[in-house]
């Protein structure tokens, strides 16, 4: 059996269409098209008179079971296919397809071209029909040059609105809407607080510009944060949060859990150092929700989901699983903590503690023990006046 062929064309919005001389050929031989409502009202005169359309919508699931009837299907995308674009979507959903593309610019290339802006070192994010994670990354590393792909709920106005709420008013955000329709095209350029409060017309997309370097400290004071009713024995020094977050192995880990957030000061430094980590903190008292929004607004942390409530009977089930946990705090309930973490825990996860007593060591070698995992890992720390921390590590 021959492998279902799929030819699929970039084009822009542009209502007076021209395309190479092979585009123009497998259009004029073909008869199974498909793509967006939008699409098909631009590129309708350019079809032979036996077409037949499929419209691109959700659920896809539907989509690809109507292509299952046809061997070959020319597919109209927006810009280039392959720049998260609908091409990708083939290759996923029917990896063994023969695929032919012919791109045409991505609308953030149209954009970086009206602006006359070099956009080699551009980062790149898509925010149509995605979750923040890798736009709140791209801020917090401090991208120069950061170029946006929309949709109706992330809209300029809504991205502007969030980078205000978390202290990334340094850049100035360009909209072009409409981009390549020659009719309706709109390129502005505008301060963050105008964004905010904008209408924008779809589809759009955006690109940010740095305006001047947000300060991105590397150990936060204790004292910068706000605490639990002032209390800064309530709070990780920072030397022995730092500390932790080596024993953590952050780097190279995708889910953290941060039991016991109180201030959330673990939590948001391992933000700010490894952005890309998807971070769920947990927190017994209902303090925990307005400390987290507070200082994670403060530092520039967005992006990390508090749960707040006993922990032992939290649903975990919902939540993306850690493969590291840190336990900053245990109700005299580590031993029950640890097993709970361990039928969550990744392969080849990590588990760290703060001891603050001989005590709550020895609870926690037994906890490790119970779950068939050892102690890999000690240091111990005393800053200041203050009591000497263990941090213990295991695998």
């Amino acid at each position: 059996m021959s492998r279902q062929k799929f030819t699929v064309i970039g084009m822009t919005d542009d209502h007076d269409l021209w395309f190479p001389p092979e585009v123009q050929a497998a259009i004029a031989s073909g008869h199974i098209f498909s793509g967006g409502r939008r699409h098909h009202e631009i590129v309708a005169g350019l079809l032979p008179g036996d077409a037949q359309w499929i419209d691109i919508t959700v659920p896809l699931d539907a989509v690809f079971e109507q292509y299952k009837a046809h061997s070959e299907i020319v597919v109209f995308a927006s810009g280039d296919p392959l720049f998260f674009g609908f091409a990708n979507t083939i290759r996923r959903e029917l990896p063994d397809a023969e695929l032919i593309v012919y791109p045409a610019f991505n609308s953030l290339q149209t954009l970086a071209h009206r602006m006359l802006l070099p956009y080699a070192d551009m980062r790149t994010v898509s925010l149509t029909g995605r979750p923040w994670d890798a736009f709140d990354a791209a801020l917090i590393k401090g991208e120069k040059l950061i170029g946006v792909l929309t949709d109706r709920q992330k809209t300029p106005a809504a991205i502007a609105s969030r980078m205000l709420e978390y202290g990334y008013g340094n850049y100035r955000m360009t909209v072009g809407e409409n981009l390549g329709n020659s009719v309706s095209e709109r390129v502005r350029t505008l301060p963050l607080a105008e964004a905010a409060s904008g209408e924008f017309s779809s589809p759009n997309c955006l690109i940010l510009e740095q305006t001047s370097a947000r300060p991105h400290p590397f150990g936060i004071p204790e004292s910068q944060f706000e605490l639990l009713d002032g209390r800064v024995n309530m709070i990780t020094k920072m030397p022995v949060r730092l500390l932790t977050l080596s024993l953590l192995d952050l780097p190279r880990r995708a889910s953290f859990w941060d039991v016991g957030f109180c201030t959330g000061s673990v939590s948001i430094e391992a933000k700010l150092q490894f952005p890309h980590l998807k971070i769920t903190s947990f927190e017994v008292r209902e303090q925990g929700r307005s400390l987290m929004e507070s200082n994670t607004r403060k530092f520039g942390a967005p992006g990390i989901t508090a749960v707040i409530g006993d922990f032992l009977e939290a649903d975990l089930g919902s939540l993306p699983a850690p493969d590291a946990v840190f336990i900053g705090g245990h109700g005299g309930k580590l031993v029950e903590m640890i097993r709970r973490i361990d039928k969550v825990l990744l392969h080849g996860g990590v588990i760290v503690f703060n001891a603050v007593s001989e005590e709550s060591q020895a609870l926690f070698r037994e906890g490790v023990a119970a779950v068939g995992r050892e102690v890999t890992g000690q240091m111990r720390a005393a800053i200041d006046e203050f009591n000497p921390i263990t941090i213990l590590k295991a695998e």
